[in-house]
This record gives C-alpha cells, structure tokens and sequence, in this order.
C-alpha cells in the first residue's frame, strides 16, 4: 500500500498511522480541516518507510498494527537522530494506567485513549506542535554545567550533548529559568503543556524520568530533586 499525502507544503504535515480505514479517514477530514497536510499509513513497516523517505512534524500511532506495533515504531524513531525529536501522539485502545505509563516510557509525548474526543484530539495535536517549534528567542541559560542554547535548540551538559525530544526541553527550559525552586506537578503541567490541554498529573513523572536519564547519562549528578508532596526543582541535595 502506497502512504497518502495531502498537498500544501507550508503547513504542518502529520503522519496518521492507522490500520481501521474508517478512522483514519476521520483523522484525515478533520487534520485537513485544521489546515494540516496529512500522510497515511496502514502498517508498521509503511510508516517506517513514510519516515525514511520525509520528516513529518507530529505522528499520530496507533498502538496495535500489523506487523510492527506502535510501541516499537516509537522505539525506531526516538534511535535516529534525525527523528528522535519528533512529537508523537499515541493512539490506543488500551486505557489502563500500565499500559499508559508503558508508552510514555517509551517515547510517546502524549497519549489518548479509544474512543476519544476529535476536538481533544485536535487541541494535542495544536499544543504539541506549538511546543515542538523552535524557540524564538535567542541567547543561552545556563546553570552548573547544564547550558541551553535556545536558537539552535541545543543542550549540553559538562561538554556533552544532550539528546531532548521536545517536551523535556521545554520542561528544562523551564527548570533552568527558574532555578532551586519547587513546582508542583499541576504548575509544571501549566507552564510547560499549557492550560488549554488537559493531561494527567501522573504524565509529569514520566517526563521527569526522561529527563533525568537524558542529563544524568548514568555518570552524572542527579540535578533534579524531588520533593516529597510538593513537586521538583532544579537543584540537587548538595545545594538544598
């Protein structure tokens, strides 16, 4: 089968991965409605070849499809350094919080739930491409041996680049903009998802998670602290 795109080249394109042809040509009619282009893939080994062949800004995934599941297209895309940044949105049908924390672990950056809402659908898909565009200002933050570099969308920490899909960069960015302070969950979901999308606390740890084995690269000193009933901060128990 032959992956199918909408045409238009300056708007966003998103890759639905979908094997129920009836709901992804739901998702289709109403992404194009949004404005977006939209490519289509039926299987696991379609959509890897979709990737090869063009980037798309955000990937709608199915979790069970015929020959490669979700999960391990999530894992394909996030090995690639040309595709590791790539927001992903997955779909599934499978609702317990096991299986929710699972995709996440793996690379998903949101997750919703069969049957969902189109109009929740669409404002993930808006929040999660807004947060993933480059950030407009420039200039660096830095703090301890962590440095960002905000134009060119750059992380280093003691001389090593550190890989960030888009919501640990803007969950750092934010750390790093407001240093030894705490933030509950609820005030990290505001200030890093936005207000407009809802997302589950719960969420908040798993991106934590992620963040922390990116910048701690196993060697280094963990610089994100957790504090008990109350939230994280960026510092460490040293500097507390």
């Amino acid at each position: 089968m032959t992956a199918r795109e909408t045409a238009n080249p300056s708007k966003p394109l998103v890759l639905v991965v979908e094997d129920e042809a009836a709901l992804a040509t739901m998702l289709r009619y109403n992404l194009e409605k949004e404005g977006y282009r939209v490519a289509e893939a039926a299987d696991g080994e379609e959509a890897l070849t979709v990737l090869a062949e063009r980037k798309p800004d955000l990937v709608l995934l199915d979790w069970m499809l015929p020959s490669l599941s979700g999960i391990e297209i999530c894992r394909q895309i996030r090995r690639k350094p040309a595709t590791r940044e790539l927001p992903i949105i997955m779909l599934t049908a499978r609702g317990e919080e096991g299986d929710k924390i699972r995709g996440l672990n793996t690379g998903a950056d949101d997750y919703l739930t069969k049957p969902f809402s189109l109009p929740e659908l669409m404002a993930r898909v808006r929040a999660l491409l807004r947060r993933a565009q480059p950030v407009s200002q420039k200039g660096q933050i830095s703090w301890g041996d962590v440095s960002m570099d905000l134009a060119s969308h750059r992380v280093v920490r003691a001389g090593k680049a550190i890989h960030l899909g888009p919501t640990e960069f803007r969950l750092l960015q934010f750390f790093l903009q407001h240093p030894g302070t705490v933030f509950s969950r609820e005030e990290l979901l505001d200030a890093v998802w936005g207000p407009d999308i809802y997302v589950e606390p719960r969420t908040v740890d798993v991106h934590i998670r992620r963040l922390r084995k990116a910048l701690n690269c196993d060697t280094e000193a963990d610089i994100i602290r957790t504090v008990r009933a109350a939230g994280y901060a960026l510092d460490n128990e040293d500097a507390a």
